[in-house]
C-alpha cells in the first residue's frame, strides 16, 4: 500500500492508497481487487478487502465504500452499513474511531482528508464529473459540519490518471469551458485533431486549494502508466479486456 507523508505524520490516523498487489484475485483482477461492483469472484474480493481492513486495523465489516455515482454527494457515517445497503454517494465522512471510510478508483482521483484535532476524516472519489460538480467542496463543508476546520484539514491525492494518458474529445473540453473559461489551462494539445489531453490531478488540486485546504499532497502517480501496480479503466478499455479491478483508498481514526 502507498501512504502520503502529509497524513503519515498525523497522530491517530491510519490510511492507505492500496495498489493491486497483495491479494488473491486472478486474471484481469490480479491481485488485490477491492471492487464489489466488479465481476470478480465475491469470495476473493471479500478476502482482499479483509486484508485491507487488517492493514488499517479495523474489522472487515468496518471498511466502508459507498455505491459511487460520479456525484458531489457526501454521506456521514457513524456505524457500519449492511453490504446490500451502501449509500449512493461519492464521499464519506466519519468522526467514529474504528471505521475506515473509503472510495474505490481505477483512474479517478482518490482523496483522503483528516482534521486530527476535531477527530474527523473523509474519503472522496473525484472523477472529472464529481470534481466539476463540487464533490471536493461538499466533502470539506460536511467535515466542517462535524466540527472540522478547513484551515486544519490535511488532504492527499492518490494514484490518478495523468494528463499524458488522458485524451478527451471536444465536447468534454466545451463542458469545462462553459463552467469557467479559465479551465482551458487544464487542457493540452493532443496528436488527434479536435482532441485534448486533460490534467485531472491539476484540476483536482486547484479545487482543493479553492476549498481552502492548504496542507495538500499529490502522490504524483499515474494509474494508466503503471500496469504492474495499478488498475486502469482506460487501459482496460484500450486493451479490450472484459473488466478491471478497483483500488481501495481508505482512512480511519484509530480507536
Amino acid at each position: 500500500m502507498l501512504q502520503a507523508r502529509t497524513l503519515v505524520q498525523l497522530s491517530r490516523i491510519r490510511h492507505a492508497f492500496f495498489t493491486r498487489s497483495g491479494g488473491v484475485s486472478q486474471g484481469v483482477y490480479e491481485s488485490l481487487n477491492g471492487g464489489v461492483g466488479s465481476d470478480d469472484d465475491p469470495a476473493k474480493v471479500g478476502e482482499n478487502r479483509a486484508r485491507m481492513a487488517a492493514a488499517l486495523g479495523v474489522a472487515p465489516a468496518h471498511l466502508l465504500t459507498p455505491y459511487q455515482i460520479h456525484s458531489p454527494d457526501v454521506v456521514v457515517v457513524d456505524a457500519p452499513w449492511p453490504s446490500d445497503q451502501r449509500p449512493r454517494a461519492d464521499a464519506v465522512v466519519t468522526c467514529r474511531p474504528g471505521l475506515a471510510v473509503a472510495v474505490s478508483t481505477a483512474d479517478c482521483g482518490p482523496l483522503l482528508f483528516a482534521d486530527v484535532e476535531a477527530g474527523v476524516v473523509a474519503a472522496a472519489h473525484a472523477g472529472w464529473r464529481g470534481a466539476l460538480t463540487g464533490v471536493i467542496e461538499a466533502t470539506v463543508a460536511t467535515m466542517e459540519q462535524q466540527g472540522a476546520q478547513r484551515a486544519r484539514i490535511s488532504a492527499a491525492l492518490g494514484p490518478t490518471i495523468r494528463q499524458e494518458n488522458y485524451e478527451v474529445g471536444p465536447e468534454f473540453v466545451e463542458r469545462f469551458l462553459a463552467v469557467d473559461g479559465t479551465n482551458a489551462r487544464y487542457f493540452a494539445p493532443s496528436s488527434r485533431a479536435d482532441h485534448a489531453m486533460f490534467d485531472l490531478p491539476g484540476y483536482i488540486a486547484a479545487r482543493v486549494q479553492r476549498a481552502g485546504i492548504v496542507n495538500f499532497e499529490d502522490l504524483c502517480l499515474c494509474t494508466y502508466a503503471d500496469p504492474g501496480r495499478f488498475f486502469s479503466y482506460r487501459r482496460t478499455t484500450r486493451l479490450d479486456e472484459p473488466d478491471y479491478g478497483r483500488h481501495i483508498n481508505a482512512i480511519a481514526l484509530a480507536d
